[in-house]
Parts: C-alpha cells; structure tokens; sequence
C-alpha cells in the first residue's frame, strides 16, 4: 500500500470516530495507534517533505518541525510522531 492511500484507509477503517490528521504530512503517516485513534507520522519522512517541499535546510526543516509542528498540542487527537528508522547495533 502507498503512504498516500494510509490516509484514505484509516478514514474509511475509522469512519466516525473523531482523528486529526497533520495538514500537509500525509505521505508521512505510517500507522494509527488503535487505543487512542491517534495518527503516526515517521518524523523523518515528516523532515524529507519539509525539505522538498519548502525548500527549507535540513536545518531549517529540523527547527521548524520541532518548534511548530511536533511541540503543537491540539487535544486529545494530536498525532504521535515517532523515529520509526532506528538502528542498534
């Protein structure tokens, strides 16, 4: 399945139950955590779009994610962002 499809799928999946989706990160989300109904983003697919997207440094996407983004409390509903690509060796 496509990222871009996940939303449509948790929509369809969670039809009337209350979920926030983060406007403009779609191709980011990775999953739904079932107790709470909140959206998953992979933060650094979340930093990638920043980057395509607006043309911002990596750097820049960074400081603006972490600022205006991911430190957001909009509600019982905010999305979970998570290092989804972690290494140990």
């Amino acid at each position: 399945m496509k990222p871009s499809n996940l939303r449509e799928l948790i929509e369809a999946v969670y039809d009337g139950v209350p979920i926030l989706f983060a406007d403009g990160f779609d191709d980011a989300i990775i999953g739904i955590e079932t107790n709470t109904h909140k959206v998953c983003y992979d933060i650094d697919k979340c930093l990638e779009i920043l980057i395509e997207r607006d043309g911002m440094s990596y750097e820049e996407a960074h400081e603006f994610f972490y600022y205006n983004v991911s430190a957001a409390y909009v509600g019982d509903y905010t999305p979970l962002w998570i290092h989804a690509d972690i290494n140990i060796d």
